[in-house]
């Protein structure tokens, strides 16, 4: 075959114009898959953001300062209850080999104080009905929540140190708050703050000389309330975090073995609030604060919380989104938590069931309170002196 310039021309052109279609054609398909992944990934987040309830810019429990935890293992123990669900917790034992000492009916471990959970089974029926016979009084209009806080021992002593001949006999506190909520009447409801707690059982959720929740831990029984109703809680990175050093805690009064010295943290909010105090006393005083950033250190560190020990106090916020009033029927338990509450509800009645002289119907009545949460540890709502104080109160029983 002769030489022919044109047709070798023109048959690399045509190669040319192949290569570029193919080049090109390579260049969308990567273009298209990375474009496509980009999406994917867009998607996924704002889905994983939509299912747990946070945003990015949200920090969640373990970002705050005091010391992040380790995760409790996923898998929920089922209870008598298809409708409970709780997750152990994964304490951190780095030295298996280290055990604990008897000082008194105090057990320590670490420089913690740990005390037996002695609840049964009948105290948790008796304590629920109690709860049911106070939504039977109130009625209809009004919402009641039962929320038992699990103590430090559940969360913060291992399992190889109960029960176990060198360890501390503890009955089991998630069998007992499944006992009670499986005795709430239907119209009640209960709210879970167990596997919150669980979850972030290594963070300072615990004092390690005080038998009450530390500011991080009421925030954990305050999430999970708000978080059950569909409520959005408010972002601990959104506060200002203060702190009281040097708290000795009410164990320190019992032992002979030396404890950890503990801080008191708080967070403040970036909202106004009005706080109408009773005093023990019957005394009326006005704060602009749920805490008492005055606060000695010492044995009196815990009173931050809410001034103390007091029979009533009335905080209205002035956070916009705020709405709707609840009254929070506690003891010392729960002043880390109430706080917290004014995110959520214009009017917060925090009352202190255990020094409180008036009447709970009579409060929601006169006040037009529609929301009432039952907040205790299992310590106290299995305590006989307690509940009777608390069928006083609510005037069942």
């Amino acid at each position: 075959m002769a030489y022919n310039r044109r047709n070798y021309n023109s048959y690399n052109n045509n190669k040319i114009h192949v290569s570029r279609r193919l080049r090109n054609r390579a260049i969308i398909i990567a273009v298209g898959i990375v474009v496509f992944a980009l999406i994917v990934a867009l998607i996924s987040s704002i889905l994983s953001c939509v299912c747990t309830g946070t945003t990015k810019t949200e920090p969640t429990i373990d970002t705050a300062t005091v010391g992040t935890g380790t995760n409790a293992k996923q898998t929920a123990k089922k209870t008598t209850d298809d409708s409970i669900k709780f997750k152990e917790p994964e304490i951190r034992d780095t030295d298996t080999s280290s055990e604990g000492v008897f000082d008194g009916d105090y057990y320590v471990w670490n420089s913690k104080a740990f005390e037996a959970f002695k609840g049964s089974k009948s105290n948790a029926r008796e304590y629920a009905e109690v709860i049911n016979g106070t939504k039977s009084r109130l009625g209809t209009k009004v919402n009641v929540y039962s929320e038992l806080v699990p103590t430090h021992i559940e969360m913060g002593l291992p399992n190889r140190l109960k029960n176990t001949e060198n360890g501390i006999k503890t009955k089991s506190q998630a069998d007992y708050i499944k006992a009670a909520y499986k005795s709430l009447d239907k119209k009640v409801k209960y709210i879970n703050c167990y596997n919150l707690m669980s979850e972030h059982c290594n963070d300072y959720i615990f004092f390690d000389s005080d038998y009450n929740p530390t500011g991080l831990g009421g925030y954990c029984v305050y999430r999970s309330f708000v978080q059950s109703i569909n409520k959005k809680p408010i972002s601990l990175g959104n506060c200002t975090e203060g702190t009281v050093e040097n708290f000795y805690g009410y164990y320190n009064n019992f032992l002979d073995t030396e404890l950890n010295v503990d801080s008191v943290h708080y967070w403040d909010f970036n909202y106004k609030v009005t706080n109408q105090i009773t005093t023990a006393d019957d005394e009326e005083e006005t704060a602009y604060s749920c805490y008492n950033k005055e606060a000695e250190t010492g044995a009196g560190a815990y009173n931050v919380f809410l001034y103390g020990k007091n029979p009533l106090e009335v905080i209205k916020s002035e956070n916009s989104t705020a709405s709707g009033k609840i009254a929070i029927i506690h003891n010392n338990t729960g002043n880390s938590s109430v706080p917290y509450f004014t995110y959520n509800y214009e009017e917060v009645y925090s009352v202190d069931y255990t020094v409180y002289k008036g009447d709970l119907k009579k409060l929601c009545d006169e006040n037009g309170i529609t929301n009432v949460l039952f907040l205790n540890d299992t310590d106290s709502s299995s305590d006989s002196d307690q509940l009777s104080k608390l069928k006083a109160f609510t005037a069942v029983g």
